[in-house]
């Protein structure tokens, strides 16, 4: 095999390189471009004239990481992987020729002599905008399929993530947490005396009070219908306390106003707070009974582990 290989001259190695989609360049030890193939012409937009000879810093590509360093002063995989010998594979924006930036992922690889010496380095880069747009969508995609299309919260497929994750946390780290029920008092009698629109902008009212009150690390979820839950991550018995009350009164604080009438609402809601030796089913189910103790003394209050607040 390597005398075949010996016998293939150096236009058949070039015809190869320049019949990849990725641009690829050969340095010696002092960054100075040796190659430059037909990839790297076309991503770049600079033509093996400009750049043969030249170093790859010399307003070129002028790598960048995604906070702005130069990796050309400070980080260049090329002088790397010719320091250790280690190939790198990183994601950095490119400079274009008419000036834009590029997202490409690029890998590294030195160059050694017949004696094991390092005497250049190799880089391969593609660009990377079709990831970061597959990487985008499928972030959008992710937030409709774990959000409430009606509220902006999250759904219920999102509360199962949640709570499968804060189990896991405490069973790692015995860090505890809050699960709150939280379901609109009367709602059937809202949806018949004013209509669905009407009910529906209740439902949206609750999901902005409850979500808006909370701190950026708590999460409310829909569950569906008229029926909320609101978990606490890192949560102790008081804070459980403070949360519930803090949400009882300032949803009954809030009101619509339907022209000829103010509207106002409330919700029923249990509280249980996390215990190693329950799994997630038992946890939302104690919440639930809490939430039945509230709704049987007359609704619009809450209940924590068989505490009226």
């Amino acid at each position: 095999m390597s005398k075949v290989l010996e016998s293939l001259d150096k236009e058949f190695f070039v015809s190869v390189l320049d019949a990849l989609n990725d641009g690829v360049y050969f340095v010696n030890r002092k960054r100075r471009v040796l190659f430059w193939n037909k990839g790297a012409e076309r991503l770049s937009g600079f033509s093996a004239k400009e750049v043969l000879g030249k170093s790859c810093a010399d307003h070129t590509l002028n790598h960048v990481d995604d906070h702005g360093n130069c990796l050309c002063l400070k980080g260049c995989p090329l002088a790397s992987c010719m320091r250790d010998g280690q190939s790198r594979e990183v994601s950095v924006y490119m400079h274009h020729k008419l000036g834009h930036r590029i997202p490409v992922n690029i890998r590294s690889f030195p160059i050694r002599d017949e004696r094991g010496k390092i005497t250049g380095s190799v880089e391969v880069f593609k660009d990377n905008s079709q990831h970061l747009t597959m990487v985008s969508e499928f972030e959008s995609l992710q937030q409709e399929v774990l959000t409430d299309a009606l509220t902006g919260v999250g759904n219920r497929r999102y509360a199962d993530l949640s709570l499968e994750r804060l189990q896991a946390k405490q069973d790692k780290e015995q860090q505890p947490f809050g699960v709150i029920l939280a379901d609109i008092d009367n709602f059937k009698s809202i949806n018949d005396t004013w209509g669905h629109m009407v009910g529906d902008r209740v439902i949206v009212a609750i999901a902005k009070t409850l979500s808006g009150i909370l701190r950026p690390s708590d999460i409310v979820c829909r569950l569906g219908g008229d029926e909320f839950i609101i978990l606490l991550p890192n949560a102790t018995a008081p804070g459980l306390e403070i949360v519930g009350k803090r949400l009882d009164l300032l949803i009954k604080e809030s009101w619509m106003d339907l022209g000829d009438e103010i509207l106002s609402f409330s919700a029923s809601m249990g509280g249980v707070l996390s215990d190693p030796s329950h799994c997630v089913e038992t946890l939302v189910d104690l919440a639930d009974k809490q939430l039945y103790l509230s709704k049987r003394e007359g609704r619009g209050c809450v209940h924590v582990s068989g505490k009226k607040l």
